[in-house]
């Protein structure tokens, strides 16, 4: 269930407001509705109107990808503290490239609820690669390729449920006062009509079903399998 603006009968607020890719919010609504999560829609206005007591009406806060540097001036410096207050008061949040850049300490509104951690780009970032397929070895689970780009390296936080091809973290899990965070620097609710160009030994469909396993984690509050 899709509604425009905050439903306090949904238990997940996805973030669509500036700084996100179109693409992205796109893709996890795919995968929201495949999967029958109930859900609403936040942009950056309403967002920025949302005291704590309205945020802790949601179960989960997703950000999406996009440009975490867009996103963060897109929100009032009393945005942060909002987001992070509901958090530590026991809502959940799911950061999925730009959305984990912003959890961090990025100097640009940043949410940070990792205690003054800044991420920095994966590796491939430095070797001029913008996107790529990527393998990624999860705890406990089969190595997935996942779509990535200009991703994090989510180092010095919380723990790794996932590793990058040069043992980085890609995705990593922790709790912030009551509330679960579950970060991600890889799409895996990415579309087949992302990898046009690319070689991919691990099909969308299956990846995607991570992306939804990821969701449920961040909703439930769920600890995953972790190095």
């Amino acid at each position: 269930m899709a509604s425009c603006g905050p439903n306090p009968d949904a238990p997940i607020l996805l973030f669509d407001g500036a700084g996100t890719s179109r693409g992205d919010v796109a893709a996890i609504e795919t995968i929201l509705r495949s999967h029958h999560f109930a859900y609403a829609t936040v942009g950056s206005w309403r967002l920025n109107r949302m005291d704590e007591s309205q945020l802790r009406a949601h179960r989960l806060l997703i950000v999406p990808g996009g440009n975490f540097v867009e996103m963060g001036k897109g929100l009032a410096p009393a945005t942060a503290v909002h987001v992070r207050n509901a958090v530590t008061s026991g809502l959940n949040y799911l950061g999925i490239c730009a959305g984990a850049f912003l959890a961090g300490n990025s100097p640009f509104h940043g949410l940070n609820l990792t205690r003054g951690v800044a991420f920095p780009f994966y590796a491939a970032e430095a070797q001029g690669i913008r996107k790529t397929a990527v393998w990624v070895e999860a705890a406990g689970e089969p190595p997935l390729q996942q779509y990535w780009e200009d991703g994090p390296a989510l180092t010095a936080w919380g723990d790794v449920v996932g590793k990058y091809p040069n043992g980085t973290p890609a995705i990593v899990e922790g709790s912030v006062g009551a509330g679960w965070v579950i970060l991600s620097g890889v799409h895996p609710e990415a579309p087949e009509s992302w990898r046009r160009a690319m070689t991919f030994r691990t099909a969308a469909g299956v990846d995607n079903e991570y992306a939804a396993k990821l969701i449920e984690a961040a909703l439930r509050g769920t600890r995953l399998a972790h190095f």
